[in-house]
């Protein structure tokens, strides 16, 4: 089948298929989904338990081991994380990268069941918690209520009220209310006072349980019904719970609850959690975005709906946005579109440069249709608009147009020889359609390694793979179909061809050729010292995974050491945000800084985005997220707060950071340490804490077990409890009663429920001095008398909490970097100190790095695991092409010289090695191969087609071939130009590399593969 000969005579049926191919593809820009980054699934599940009172070691023993053992029955498992603290047991579990999205439901209902199939925790554990709902949900939209006198409940109302308008818009998958305060039914006594009336807390709580439960009361006849009867006891108001008759004596006498006891409704106190707005507390509205939907167009959507909404609200009540994910992939897909409109320009005046207006133009149609066809395939496939997908195009720019190249090259030449336009546009389909579709694929399979690697990085990366090969192969039927036909309306032949550019080049060229066939040896071991300076110089690349994101947001966690109140973490949030308003707020004499912050303090907000995911509630911990006028003022923001948290806070571990690239690790350098002696482990760390801190470019070096915290163990004496007639028990609950109090049931209130809480008259006001003194009664005979008399009080030191990875205590020791300094550099620097110092540890006792060191090995792993797949493909495309093992080899042996353009421009332009020039590098590999092949390809059509001699032949190729290899060289390299100066520090080093690697490459490429192919076939060189 020749798809030109096809497409020439039904001309009308092409032109109308391509009319509505664009109006399509147009159509379905629109239409495509928008984000920052391709999305990747989350493979973590926590599964939390409480035993309130339980210190970490009883914790970890009774509750965390069980659990640890029965996860990692589960064959997909990659590791078992768990944080074992006071009250609480965290295990995360993580599965395997392999495994896909859609089999994680099956293996957490599994995980599930084997969970709840736990037999001997100890009583009071509550049922563990296997948290598998919104796992990877974004809530990439905040907003927040601002008000000036309204009440709490005034400003919950109208927040649930917009909650119910959001939730309605087509975009909106959840919408979620942060910074709430919870509402309780405080019911508040007195021991001494329930004592007169024969009382218990214990009995009391038993007696308004059983006022508050529901039991059906079944149904009777009436005449041909069944008529259900419903008694009445649920509570309906406060009132009900003031007036439940609690029986007191013997006589059968009843008193209401209100006169033993004070029953209000209250807000929580201390508050579990706070959020604030630049100081002020507020409620917050998390809205996240529905799978492949478009964020710009939900922001949009909340945007209008925000205008209408405020109108409707009181004066000083106003609802506005906060941290919005949308407004960033806006600027940076708009970015990225304008990156790919310059590089477009810029490939067509490189065509109409080097190749005239009429050929130019021939070209230059090629590539906004292969773009169109791309989005409509692109919408076809669900491949949405996002800085990874708008690289590949531009990637893919350069390397279509080379298919254009080609055909129009070949069929001037025919023209030149005579032939029909129609026979001239027919041969050339016919003769280049394999060799074209060949060169395209093994382009294409080049990036197959990204797109089947097993990692967060392959699953972000693959949509390279997949717009490359759709644009590819879109270029390929556009030139096969579409060029000829419109080569043959504008390309004429001249009789009297003016020089060009590439015409005095190629005498050059020329003259380099014959050179370099006379002396093939000398340009094999050039290019070998070449690469192997190469190789040589890359040791001196400065080697960053992924580069943080470049959204004018920084994080900001403050963490107190394990168990300090809320409100002690709120007066270090509240001096962080005094120096904010005095010296970094944008006003009219600041331009530069900060515009906004959020404070979220005990637990952080909702993920809004993939790198981010909330811990369990810490009173002692804050998350803020503070928006700046710029990414280029975030470092001059992350300075100065770093210089006043550390002259300031100086109980808290303070991290001020940018915000992670999804896929990246969010802490730069991790030394884990295994071990089974916690004290050992902290003698350890405490060394290489030493060591991380006096080296130059570390910052915040800490470790994630944290401090170890007080305390106070009740002794109780047995000897004098069992005299006084109370028991262990009745310490216990007297103590947790008026500490802690005791949840006796549920007030409903239509849609809302509240708890009902039982608690000792002054409980929050009690202090370590006072616990002596604290009455014990008894919950059967009323006794009572001070704890001091059957109890000692004993502080003890424990540990904060307990964290283990695979069953086994580790450590981490944890370090941020200064900008200047790489992680590579520091791992580098202490891993011979490590070496050594690991020689003296006990036996058991190793290490191992996490952070940017691991997720680089990982996601690089994925890659290289999968590239033989590639290299197999290639081969295979290769022999089918030519049938040869040696022009195989000589095309596969061109690959590794790309490295040399690559390292050289890298070192030139002072940038780094990373893993999207790790992705530059196997594009390059792609290019190389295809100048390869097509120059192969001429060398057999010289000698097949017009009889040369080998000598002639390669000669011959080289000449023909040298305007569309530069061409493409000029093309890819050119257009790569905007993602260099314009594509961030993600996507700047990949587009260094490929222009750089590239030139060199086709350098090489034009010299190395004619000589190769003399030495290969022992060509022997005729002069005439």
């Amino acid at each position: 089948m020749n798809i030109t000969e096809i497409a020439i005579k039904n001309n009308r049926v092409t032109y109308i298929l391509l009319l509505i191919v664009l109006v399509i593809g147009l159509a379905s820009y629109g239409d495509l989904p928008r984000d920052s980054m391709p999305p990747f699934t989350i493979r973590v599940v926590s599964i939390v338990t409480n035993f309130p009172g339980a210190s970490p070691e009883r914790i970890e023993s009774l509750v965390t081991d069980k659990i640890e053992k029965v996860a990692q029955e589960i064959p997909q498992i990659k590791n078992i994380t768990s944080t074992s603290r006071t009250g609480v047991s965290i295990v995360k579990v993580a599965l395997k990268e392999d495994v896909p999205k859609d089999e994680l439901q099956p293996i957490w209902d599994r995980l599930r069941r084997k969970v709840d199939g736990i037999t001997g925790f100890p009583s009071g554990v509550t049922k563990p918690n296997v948290k598998d709902e919104g796992i990877g949900d974004v809530f990439g939209i905040f907003l927040a209520f601002k008000s000036d006198g309204f009440s709490y409940s005034e400003i919950k109302d109208y927040a649930e009220d917009l909650r119910n308008k959001i939730i309605l818009l087509d975009d909106a998958a959840k919408v979620e209310l942060g910074g709430v305060i919870d509402e309780t039914i405080f019911v508040d006594f007195d021991e001494a006072e329930l004592a007169k009336h024969g009382l218990s807390s214990s009995k009391l709580k038993g007696i308004i349980n059983s006022h508050n439960i529901i039991n059906s009361a079944g149904q009777v006849n009436l005449g041909k019904e069944r008529i259900i009867l419903e008694p009445s006891g649920n509570f309906e108001t406060v009132n009900d719970i003031e007036n439940i008759l609690v029986p007191v004596g013997n006589s059968g006498e009843t008193v209401a609850l209100s006169n033993i006891s004070n029953v209000y409704r209250d807000y929580i106190s201390p508050r579990k959690s706070i959020a604030k707005l630049n100081g002020h507390d507020a409620l917050f509205l998390y809205i996240s975005l529905k799978d492949e939907a478009n964020i710009i167009k939900l922001g949009q959507e909340v945007d209008e709906l925000l205008v209408q909404y405020n109108k409707s609200l009181p004066v000083g009540l106003e609802a506005i946005r906060t941290s919005s994910q949308d407004y960033y992939v806006e600027s940076s897909v708009n970015n990225f579109v304008s990156n790919v409109l310059q590089s477009l320009l810029i490939v067509l005046v490189v065509m109409f440069v080097f190749l005239g207006f009429r050929t130019g133009i021939v070209v230059a149609i090629l590539i906004p249709t292969t773009i169109i066809t791309t989005f409509l395939l692109m919408s076809y496939f669900v491949i949405g608009l996002n800085k990874v997908s708008l690289a590949a195009l531009i990637m893919a720019l350069g390397m279509l147009v080379d298919n254009a190249i080609v055909i129009a090259e070949s069929y001037m030449v025919r023209l030149e020889r005579g032939d029909t336009k129609t026979d001239a546009a027919i041969a050339t389909g016919k003769e280049l359609m394999v060799p074209l579709l060949i060169s395209t694929l093994t382009t294409s399979a080049a990036f197959l390694s990204f797109y089947l690697s097993e990692s967060v990085m392959g699953e972000m990366m693959g949509q390279l793979f997949s717009v490359i090969t759709l644009a590819l192969l879109s270029s390929w039927v556009v030139a096969l179909a579409i060029v000829p036909l419109f080569a043959m309306v504008l390309i004429k032949v001249k009789k009297e061809k003016k020089q060009s550019v590439f015409d005095k080049w190629n005498i050059y060229y020329n003259k380099l050729i014959i050179a370099s066939l006379k002396k093939p040896f000398l340009v094999i071991l050039t290019v070998v010292i070449l690469f192997i300076v190469s190789l040589f110089g890359f040791g001196y690349l400065p080697v960053i995974f992924m580069p943080d994101s470049d959204r004018s947001l920084v994080t900001m966690d403050i963490n107190l050491p394990l168990g300090s109140r809320i409100e002690t973490t709120e007066q270090n949030v509240t001096l962080v945000e005094q120096f904010i308003q005095d010296s970094l707020q944008v006003n009219k004499h600041r331009p530069r800084g900060i515009i906004n912050w959020s404070s979220f303090i005990g637990v952080g907000p909702n993920a809004y985005d993939l790198g981010y995911m909330p811990e369990e509630q810490n009173s002692g911990y804050a998350h803020l997220l503070i928006n700046t006028t710029s990414n280029k003022d975030n470092n001059l923001v992350m300075d100065k707060l770093d210089r006043f948290c550390f002259n300031n806070l100086h109980d808290a571990n303070v991290v001020v950071k940018k915000l992670g690239t999804s896929g990246g690790s969010t802490i730069p350098i991790e030394i884990r340490l295994s071990g089974d002696d916690p004290e050992k482990l902290f003698t350890i760390s405490g060394q290489i804490k030493k060591r991380l801190n006096s080296m130059r470019g570390t910052k915040n070096v800490d470790d994630n077990w944290g401090p170890k915290i007080k305390k106070f163990y009740v002794k109780i004496h047995q000897s004098k409890l069992s005299r006084s007639g109370l028991t262990n028990n009745d310490i216990a609950i007297s103590l947790n009663t008026v500490l802690s109090g005791f949840r006796v049931g549920e007030y409903r209130e239509n849609e809302n429920t509240f708890p009902i809480e039982m608690r000792a008259k002054g409980s929050s006001q009690i202090s370590y001095d006072n616990i002596e003194s604290l009455t014990i009664f008894s919950q059967n005979s009323g006794k009572s008398m001070p704890l001091g008399q059957v109890a000692s009080i004993i502080p003890e030191w424990q540990f904060a909490k307990i964290l283990r990875r695979d069953l086994q205590r580790t450590i981490t020791v944890e370090s941020q970097i200064e900008s200047d300094v790489t992680a590579v550099a520091i791992i580098n620097e202490i891993s011979p100190w490590l070496q050594e110092q690991s020689k003296n540890w006990p036996v058991g006792y190793t290490y191992e790095f996490g952070g940017d060191s691991e997720s680089r090995s990982e996601a690089v792993g994925a890659v290289i695991a999968k590239l033989p797949i590639s290299f197999f493909i290639i081969v295979l495309l290769l022999i089918i092409q030519f049938n040869s093992v040696r022009k195989t080899t000589i095309i596969l042996s061109t690959i590794p010289f790309g490295l040399i353009g690559l390292v050289g421009g890298l070192l030139l332009a002072q940038s780094y090695f990373s893993f999207t020039a790790f992705l530059g590098l196997i594009s390059l590999a792609g290019i190389i191969i295809n100048n390869a092949i097509v120059l192969i390809d001429r060398i057999e059509l010289e000698q097949s087609h017009h009889g040369h001699t080998p000598y002639k032949a390669i000669i011959q190729a080289a000449n023909e071939r040298f305007r569309p290899i530069l061409l493409t060289t000029f093309t890819t390299s050119f257009g790569m130009l905007p993602l260099w100066f314009g594509g961030g520090d993600m996507w700047r080093p990949m587009a260094i590399g490929i222009i750089f690697g590239l030139f060199f490459a086709t350098v090489i490429t034009l010299l190395f593969v004619p000589v190769m192919y003399k030495i290969f076939y022992r060509v022997q060189i005729i002069e005439n």
